[in-house]
């Protein structure tokens, strides 16, 4: 029997910005259905950016997102009754959803400030190629590298 087809939903570009990216990190930001909250935080952090460091917000997002998506990941196959790490080539929607996931996990683990802060932190940090999304980005292109030989598993 054939599997179910997995059909892509639009999303609706958010009010302030006009930007489907920006509509789609405030739905992986939300949490329990907080739309309104949700929204809150990604809007204070991208004001706190342009407040104090004086550059154009959806600049800071959009090279922070570039640097933080990764090429390459590596994807578990198992031969002959042995697991290979397999490296793979990631396209386009798996790298905005994985830099997403890291970019929000690297921000809720800073402790000590109210989320917004951490976020906005955390986007200038990878705007500037360092920070914990950034390392996590290469551990993975790192493990990639180190398991090319089974590159031709893939």
């Amino acid at each position: 029997m054939r599997k179910k087809r997995n059909f892509k939903r639009e999303i609706n570009p958010d009010s302030r910005y006009n930007n489907t990216v920006i509509a789609k990190f405030i739905n992986y930001v939300m949490k329990e259905g907080r739309k309104s909250t949700a929204e809150q935080i990604v809007y204070d952090a991208l004001d706190s950016l342009e407040k104090e460091k004086g550059k154009d917000p959806m600049e800071i997002f959009t090279k922070a997102l570039d640097n933080i998506s990764p090429l390459m990941e590596v994807k578990s196959k198992r031969i002959g009754g042995a697991n290979y790490q397999v490296p793979r080539l990631v396209r386009g929607e798996r790298k905005l959803s994985l830099s997403f996931r890291w970019l929000l996990g690297a921000a809720r683990s800073r402790k000590g400030q109210p989320m917004a802060k951490k976020l906005a932190a955390e986007l200038w940090d990878a705007y500037q190629n360092t920070g914990s999304a950034i390392k996590k980005k290469e551990d993975t292109h790192r493990m990639a590298e180190a398991n090319k030989a089974f590159a031709h598993f893939g």
